[in-house]
C-alpha cells in the first residue's frame, strides 16, 4: 500500500512539469547525458526521476525484479491517472465559475430595476437590502461601490457584478473594520479623558491662573530690585532734582535699601527663592525672575566704564569725567522705559514679555505643566529634555 501510495504521488509531481518531464528512458540507460547532447539541469533531473521510478517499480517489497514491461505499464496507468485528477479539478472549477456568473447575472438582472444594463448606487443599496433583510448606511454601500467599481463610473456593469456571497462577505469584513475603528476612537478617547485629568492635576499645582487685582500690584514690587542698583547711573540727572518730590521719594528708599546690609546679595536671592514657589501667581513669579535678570544686565555697563576709568589713565590717557556723562545717561534712561514698560503691562494684567534677549531667557527658566511628572513633582526643561535624548538612543 506504502509503496502505491508512494508511486502516486511521484506521478502527479512529474505530470505538473513540461511534458518533457515524462520522456521515459529505459531502465539500463544512465541518466547522465550523452557528450553529443545538451540538456538542461531541471530536464535532466525530471528524467533522473522517471528512471528513479522505473527502477523502483522494477524491485518488488520481497527484492524480485519486474519485467520492463509492467514497469512501463505501471508508470502509464499512474500518469494516467494523475491527468484525468486534474481534468476533474480544472471541470469542477470551470462549472464552478460558470455557476457563479449565471448567478450574478441573475442577480444582476434583480438589482437593475429600470434595465439600463448597469447597477447604480441606489439600486445597489435597494438590491442589498431587499436580499439580505437588513438597512445598510449609504457609507458601507458606497464602500461596496468603490470596492466592486473597477472602471470608476459610479456603477456596476454586468462584468464588475458580483455574487450575493461576495457582497455579504465584503459587508461583513466592513463591519468588522467599523467596529475596530469604533474600539480605537473609544480607546483614544479614554486616553485624551485620562491625559486632560492628569494635565488638571498637574495645572492645580502650578498657579497660572489669571492674576488677582493683588497679584497685579505685587508683580511691580520686583523690579523696585534693578531700580535700585541703577540709581548710581542717574546721578546726573537726580542731581538737579533736590526739590522734586519723586527724587525725595526715590532717595529715601534707597537710603534705606542701602541701610541693610548686602541688600543686593538679600535681594537677589529672596526673589529667586520666591520665584520657585509655583503656588505664587505666574505674573508675580514672572516680574521676580525678569528683576533679577534686569539686575544683573546693569552689571556690564557698570563694568565697561570702571574699566574704561581704570586703564585709560593709566596708560596715561586723560579722560575727563563729562565723558561719561552721556553713557551713564543713556543707561538709566534706558533702565527706566524698561521699568516703566514692566509696570505697566504688569498692572493690567498683561505679562511684559517684549525686552529683547531678557524676556526669552526669563519664559525658559518659568515652569509650565508638562514639567511635572505623573507624581506632580518638578522636572526641570533640561533634565526633561536630557530623559527625552536617552529615551530617543535606547530606542534606537
Amino acid at each position: 500500500m506504502a509503496r502505491s501510495i508512494y508511486l502516486a504521488v511521484a506521478a502527479t509531481l512529474m505530470l505538473a512539469s513540461d511534458s518533457d518531464a515524462f520522456a521515459v528512458l529505459p531502465a539500463s540507460r544512465s541518466c547522465r547525458p550523452a557528450t553529443h547532447q545538451t540538456v538542461a539541469p531541471a530536464r535532466h533531473h525530471r528524467r533522473c526521476s522517471v528512471a528513479a521510478l522505473h527502477a523502483d517499480l522494477g524491485s518488488s517489497s520481497d527484492g524480485v525484479d519486474n519485467p520492463p514491461d509492467e514497469k512501463d505499464a505501471e508508470v502509464a496507468r499512474l500518469l494516467a491517472q494523475a491527468s484525468r485528477l486534474r481534468a476533474e479539478a480544472a471541470s469542477l472549477e470551470s462549472e464552478k465559475a460558470a455557476e457563479d456568473s449565471r448567478a450574478a447575472q441573475r442577480i444582476f438582472a434583480t438589482f437593475d430595476t429600470n434595465d439600463d444594463g448597469e447597477v447604480s448606487f441606489d439600486e445597489l443599496k435597494a438590491g442589498l437590502e431587499n436580499v439580505l433583510k437588513t438597512e445598510l448606511s449609504e457609507k458601507r454601500v458606497q464602500a461596496v461601490m468603490t470596492a466592486f467599481d473597477t472602471s470608476g463610473d459610479g456603477a456596476l456593469q454586468l462584468d464588475e457584478f458580483k455574487t450575493i456571497e461576495k457582497f455579504r462577505s465584503k459587508l461583513d469584513s466592513l463591519a468588522i473594520e467599523e467596529q475596530t475603528m469604533v474600539k480605537e476612537a473609544a480607546n483614544k478617547a479614554k486616553l485624551a479623558e485620562i491625559e486632560a485629568k492628569t494635565m488638571e492635576a498637574r495645572a492645580a499645582l502650578l498657579n497660572d491662573r489669571a492674576p488677582t487685582q493683588t497679584d497685579k500690584a505685587l508683580s511691580v514690587l520686583p523690579y523696585l530690585f534693578p531700580l535700585m542698583d541703577g540709581l548710581q547711573y542717574g546721578r546726573f540727572l537726580l542731581a538737579d532734582g533736590e526739590g522734586n518730590p519723586i527724587v525725595f521719594a526715590v532717595a529715601v528708599l534707597y537710603g534705606l535699601y542701602r541701610s541693610i546690609p548686602l541688600s543686593g546679595f538679600v535681594a537677589f536671592f529672596a526673589l529667586n527663592f520666591l520665584s520657585a514657589n509655583t503656588g505664587i501667581n505666574r505674573l508675580v513669579r514672572y516680574n521676580m525672575q525678569q528683576a533679577i535678570f534686569i539686575d544683573i544686565a546693569l552689571f556690564f555697563p557698570g563694568l565697561l566704564l570702571g574699566l574704561t576709568k581704570g586703564v585709560l589713565p593709566a596708560v596715561g590717557v586723560s579722560v575727563p569725567e563729562s565723558i561719561f556723562v552721556l553713557p551713564t545717561d543713556a543707561v538709566f534712561v534706558t533702565l527706566i522705559i524698561t521699568l516703566a514698560y514692566c509696570a505697566v503691562s504688569s498692572v493690567t494684567g498683561n505679562e511684559p514679555n517684549k525686552l529683547p534677549v531678557i524676556s526669552k531667557m526669563v519664559l525658559d527658566r518659568m515652569p509650565t505643566v508638562d514639567m511635572f511628572d505623573d507624581e506632580g513633582r518638578f522636572i526641570p526643561r533640561d533634565v526633561r529634555e536630557k530623559d527625552d535624548d536617552k529615551g530617543d538612543d535606547n530606542d534606537k
